[in-house]
């Protein structure tokens, strides 16, 4: 049954997703802001068939930490659950760093180039980071907050990855607050399955880290430290 109920729910969300997309397209004259409406939207309807579809519902403690101003949001990385709920989580116009082959899906990705994203070459290195930085900041003062994976890629739970510390170079640049976030996704939505297990994600938000005088090194420690030991408090099976 699980498996039948995911089976649905993939399918949706594949339409959903391309009908979003397809939206964002012919709204390419309008502002970002129209766009982002579109992504909370689509979060919000997808979220609300994983609850009706799977039985798979979310709760947020720490809420109120979530700054008005715009920010560096550092979040673990354990699923695509997260890539779809944290439009709907945080209230802010979202700039997400992603992997530059993203942008070379047809449509998909064509509409994600119209989101602002900073999309990076992995491989490039110190380019890449610099590239990070230079356009994360523009992003900033503009009023968007940047969002990013610093895992670098989905890790399943019970899995510890050297955290990368090119969000807290941005962060130590643009003297920007560092909000970190940890959830355990993983365990109802894993990566390479199409189950969607019932349950409840528990996703916790920690209080904004104030940069001014810290070390990249610092920040990323503080965040890996803070994010590993509330996982490690939060249910690890479903």
């Amino acid at each position: 049954m699980v498996y039948i109920r995911s089976l649905i729910f993939f399918s949706i969300l594949l339409f959903t997703t391309s009908l979003a997309a397809l939206l964002m397209l012919f709204t390419f004259p309008a502002p970002f802001s129209v766009r982002n409406k579109i992504s909370v939207i689509w979060s919000n309807f997808n979220l609300w068939l994983l609850k009706h579809i799977c039985g798979l519902d979310y709760r947020v403690s720490g809420a109120e930490n979530i700054p008005d101003e715009p920010c560096i949001f550092l979040a673990k990385h354990q699923s695509a659950w997260e890539t779809i709920a944290l439009f709907t989580i945080i209230p802010h116009q979202l700039v997400w760093v992603l992997k530059r082959e993203l942008m070379w899906l047809p449509i998909f990705g064509w509409a994600l180039a119209l989101n602002r994203p900073i999309a990076i070459d992995r491989s490039a290195g110190r380019a890449a980071v610099k590239e990070m930085i230079e356009k994360g900041k523009a992003r900033l003062d503009k009023g968007h907050s940047v969002i990013i994976f610093p895992e670098g890629t989905r890790v399943a739970p019970g899995v510890r990855k050297r955290y990368g510390i090119g969000g807290s170079l941005l962060a130590e640049k643009s003297n920007h607050l560092v909000v970190p976030i940890c959830h355990n996704a993983g365990i109802f939505w894993r990566r390479r399955d199409i189950c969607k297990y019932p349950g409840t994600v528990d996703v916790v938000i920690g209080k904004p880290y104030r940069t001014d005088g810290s070390t990249a090194q610092e920040i990323n420690h503080h965040v890996e430290a803070w994010i590993e030991s509330t996982l490690e408090n939060l249910p690890q099976q479903h």
